[in-house]
């Protein structure tokens, strides 16, 4: 009998400071992201069991996480307290474009994990594994504990899903390019986003895109287009998923909460096209408030919307 969550994420949780359009400039909101760690706390959100694979300082914000994801019924039991290196902080501004992170990460605990770090007990207990190049590319060493994750979940039949997020400042385009393509093949569920996409493959359409990533290997590509919805693409389907409206103030986190939401919903028994509209609705709810995660909509409020969005 598996004591493992059903999802199992990995990855680097940040310390967020959220610098609100209508501020002072001076107040900022310290509030909780790192993209793995939204997709866990998504899921449950949705009722899903889920569970998270990082390590963390021994400083305030370690202790504020593990407070965190205890009151979101998100598991920590394998997460780790590194002795010396921090927890990482991403700082959120707001302009014309959008929103802009900058960070205090370099040499995070998380970004000292290693292979050996990876219990693949855990992983090979859960049904779903979640892995984000952002992950991917906060370090070499952490490079190869997501590989070793995803290894442990193929030789347990676990499913791979994975989130290409793209991070320039973390790594070059052409090194993302190389290691994200690589990964895809082992992946059973790919969760891009168009701005991202483009700048990977490429290419500009979103059907161009997700015939790209199914011809690496990709059994289900589910393409985030934001304000425009979603695209899925999965055997011969196409399925264009128009965008729930909403009034946005803050997109930071979205595409992290579609991703949770969807494998929620799988776990639930729902066919990829109904886990799709289901997370389309959950990652625009998400955009109402500021923060990756305090906005993140619990599942009565998706179905309510939801309903109203038929």
């Amino acid at each position: 009998m598996s004591t493992s969550p059903a999802i199992v994420s990995i990855g680097e949780p940040l310390i967020e400071f959220n610098r609100p359009k209508e501020g002072d400039g001076r107040t900022w909101l310290q509030g909780f992201g790192g993209d793995s760690q939204n997709v866990a706390i998504a899921a449950a959100r949705q009722g899903a069991s889920a569970g998270y694979l990082t390590s963390l300082g021994q400083d305030w914000m370690g202790d504020a996480f593990l407070g965190l994801w205890k009151a979101e019924g998100v598991d920590a039991s394998r997460v780790t307290r590194h002795a010396t290196a921090p927890t990482g902080v991403s700082f959120v501004t707001h302009g014309p474009s959008g929103h802009k992170f900058d960070y205090l990460r370099k040499g995070s605990a998380a970004s000292l994990m290693k292979p050996a770090d990876v219990p693949e007990d855990y992983v090979a207990g859960a049904r779903f594994l979640h892995v984000s190049a952002i992950g991917q590319a906060i370090s070499a060493d952490a490079r190869a504990a997501c590989d070793s994750a995803i290894a442990a979940a193929r030789a347990a039949g676990v499913k791979v899903s994975y989130d290409t997020n793209l991070r320039l400042r973390l790594w070059d385009l052409e090194t993302a390019r190389q290691k994200i393509h690589a990964t895809i093949p082992n992946c059973d569920i790919v969760l891009p986003s168009l701005d991202d996409s483009q700048q990977l493959t490429g290419l500009s359409t979103p059907e161009e895109i997700a015939e790209f990533y199914l011809k690496l290997g990709a059994p289900m590509v589910a393409l985030k287009m934001g304000s425009d919805g979603a695209l899925l693409a999965l055997g011969g389907k196409r399925i264009r998923i128009a965008a729930h409206k909403v009034d946005a103030v803050d997109a930071t986190g979205a595409g992290d909460t579609f991703d949770g939401a969807l494998l929620a919903r799988l776990l639930e028994g729902d066919d990829p096209e109904q886990a799709a509209r289901y997370a389309n609705v959950a990652a625009a709810l998400s955009t109402t408030g500021y923060g990756a995660v305090t906005p993140i909509p619990r599942k009565d409020a998706v179905m309510a919307a939801l309903e109203h969005h038929r």
